[in-house]
């Protein structure tokens, strides 16, 4: 399989605008990317249906922003590579109305890439810290 490929970040945006599940449900959007680094940062507007009964943004949708953000940089410009492994440490409640993730390469290598993506709110709290081995697949 070949390396995925961009022209610029619309045509990014276009792509990954079919992961449904972070762009509908979290309304999760794909802010900005380098390839030649490999870092991705996507950004969500926090609203009432991600909060959980304490009023807090519940786990799941942190986690699946950190992991948005893991989809973006680990596959662009890279062969299709799908996360095998993931922990995610929460470090304190987002304060903000907005969640931003940070996705960054630690070494991305032919077979496996290793990853960090650290999410924040817009006040600059820090949400968590996710890492994540990825494969390199045949799609």
């Amino acid at each position: 399989m070949t390396k995925q490929e961009f022209s610029d970040i619309e045509e990014i945006r276009a792509y990954f605008a079919r992961d449904e599940m972070a762009t509908k449900c979290l309304g999760a959007h794909v802010d900005a990317v380098d390839p030649a680094t490999h870092e991705a940062v996507v950004s969500m507007t926090i609203d009432d249906r991600h909060h959980n009964g304490h009023g807090f943004v519940m786990g799941g949708v942190i986690f699946s922003l950190a992991d948005f953000a893991l989809a973006v940089c680990s596959n662009v410009g890279q062969k299709p590579t799908a996360s095998v492994s993931s922990a995610i440490q929460y470090m304190s409640r987002a304060r903000g109305a907005r969640l931003i993730a940070t996705a960054r390469a630690d070494k991305s290598g032919r077979t496996l890439g290793f990853y960090t993506v650290d999410v924040t709110d817009e006040l600059g709290t820090h949400v968590a810290r996710m890492t994540a081995t990825c494969m390199r697949t045949s799609h």
